[in-house]
């Protein structure tokens, strides 16, 4: 490593696929939080601690913070999805919850699943982010301002950044503003007072550095490579400043504290940063009468493979497909598009479909969620809806009247026989339906189980590549040929009236 200054930065995947959008519940504030920390390290022989086990979560969670079962689920398995996992291994899970028959056999599997305690502890705490507080003033910027906040957002950045799951300036804020409480709710039990508070001698170890590694990253000027933060904090020339001693193998608490604060910078890899000098790609044409540009840029050509970003925004009557290298293990957004089929078929990090109206996706697989938030239709709108990794999707249209659950639990669906003909003969009936009547209605979303997370079925990708080439001139040549039969048969009916009429005569 270069001996130049250290440069961290806040990652922007855990908000991104694992901070829902709606207010968390009260006990998953910091007090409750600091208890549970506290509870799981004193049942280290229970399966607690340091991985937790999704049957002392359930016993946490409903027992002790009164949380509904699913809810409690819900964080296990988004916390679950964000792990790092080969794309065989999540095929093999969910073909074991495919055969799984009743709800014993679902909970007998669910049982064998644990993720490291500490940075689910984070993972929990930063579910924060979308807290309602009556402290910020109504433009959302908290008075008087901290000083090392970062600078808000142009007006032009703004209007895209707004959903704060991808407002990377939020991310940093968030982090700044809550970093004392972060580093303590990692402190060992010796460390904190008997009110769950820190001391001016509070030591942190490596392993609680490591689990902050979850969601801080970055790198040494003049060089590309990111690294987590615990590689970082553990460089040699950085120990002075960090405060690690060699001989006890602990952090300083009020040193790496400091530390971080003063190397913390804006996500270059962030939503912020690709829309500012990021690639725009020229997916979209113009459409004659359209008063707004369909607007598409990627971060691919700068940032790692595991950075990648691309954003669209205003894709209005149009038909875009697109299978390419840039998608594959990108997160998605797609913000206010109307009125336009849009396939993505390239495998996905994670799909965000943002206050679109009458649009059609047809998507690959998606490692780890969709969101689907703000859909409207006229006056009404829809709230955020997430639902868990799968390989394919159809998504169409939902009616202003569906009231969405905020987690699909059940496991995907096989595809009936003869899927390429089923699935086309279904998509043309709806392609009618669609141009008989402009009302939206929720068609349902389509799965197979039978592919992985970074590999489609045969039938599935043909049914795919046949959607995107030429789709619409598919479906009119397909309604020609309707209507010439229509005629044969007219022409066919006539001429056995005419020879019935002559012979009678």
């Amino acid at each position: 490593m270069d001996q130049s200054g250290v440069l961290l930065w806040v990652k922007a995947e855990p908000f991104i696929v694992g901070a829902l959008q709606e207010p968390p519940p009260s006990k998953l504030s910091l007090h409750y939080l600091k208890k549970v920390a506290a509870y799981v390290r004193t049942r280290a022989t229970e399966r607690a601690y340091p991985r937790l086990y999704w049957p002392t979560w359930r016993h946490i969670a409903c027992g002790k913070l009164q949380l509904a079962k699913d809810l409690a689920w819900l964080y296990f398995e988004i916390f679950d999805n964000l792990s790092e996992r080969t794309p065989e291994e999540r095929l093999e899970w969910s073909e074991i919850l495919s055969n799984c028959t009743t709800k014993d056999e679902v909970e007998k599997q669910r049982n064998q699943l644990s993720v490291d305690t500490l940075q689910f502890l984070l993972f929990l705490y930063i579910q924060q982010l979308n807290k309602i507080s009556l402290r910020t003033s109504f433009i959302g910027e908290e008075w008087p301002s901290p000083r090392n906040r970062p600078k808000s957002p142009s007006p032009a950045e703004r209007s895209s950044c707004h959903n704060k799951n991808w407002n990377d300036y939020n991310h940093q804020a968030f982090v700044c503003d809550h970093l004392s409480e972060l580093l303590e709710l990692l402190l060992d039990p010796e460390q904190l007072t008997e009110s769950f508070h820190s001391t001016q001698s509070s030591l942190l170890s490596r392993e609680a550095v490591t689990a902050l590694s979850f969601l801080i990253e970055g790198t040494v000027s003049r060089t590309k490579k990111v690294y987590p933060l615990h590689e970082l904090a553990l460089w040699q020339p950085l120990h002075a400043a960090n405060g690690f001693s060699k001989i006890s193998k602990t952090f300083s608490l009020y040193k790496l504290e400091a530390w971080l604060r003063a190397c913390l910078t804006t996500n270059p890899f962030g939503l912020s940063a690709c829309l500012q000098s990021g690639k725009k790609l020229a997916w979209a044409h113009k459409v004659e009468g359209a008063t707004k540009r369909a607007k598409i840029a990627c971060n691919a050509h700068m940032a790692p493979r595991s950075h990648r970003i691309v954003v669209m925004s205003q894709v209005c009557n149009q038909t875009l497909a697109k299978s390419s290298e840039t998608l594959v293990g990108a997160h998605v957004r797609a913000h206010r598009c109307n009125e336009s089929f849009i396939y993505l078929l390239s495998p996905l990090r994670s799909m965000t479909i943002e206050k679109c109206r009458n649009s059609t996706f047809v998507l690959g697989p998606v490692e780890t969620a969709l969101h689907l938030h703000g859909w409207s239709r006229g006056s009404s709108s829809r709230s955020s809806w997430r639902t868990s990794s799968m390989s394919g999707w159809l998504v169409q249209d939902i009616d202003s009247s569906w009231t969405a659950s905020s987690h699909l639990q059940q496991p995907p669906t096989k595809w009936p026989k003869r899927t390429s003909h089923g699935a086309m003969g279904l998509w043309r009936r709806e392609e009618e339906r669609r141009m008989v009547s402009a009302q939206a209605c929720w068609k349902g979303i389509l799965a197979t189980h039978e592919t992985s997370s970074f590999s489609l079925s045969k039938s599935f990708c043909w049914f795919l590549s046949v959607l995107t080439s030429d789709f619409h001139k598919s479906t009119l040549l397909w309604k020609k040929k309707k209507k010439k039969k229509k005629k044969k048969k007219k022409k066919k009916k006539k001429k056995k009236k005419k020879k019935k009429k002559k012979k009678k005569k």
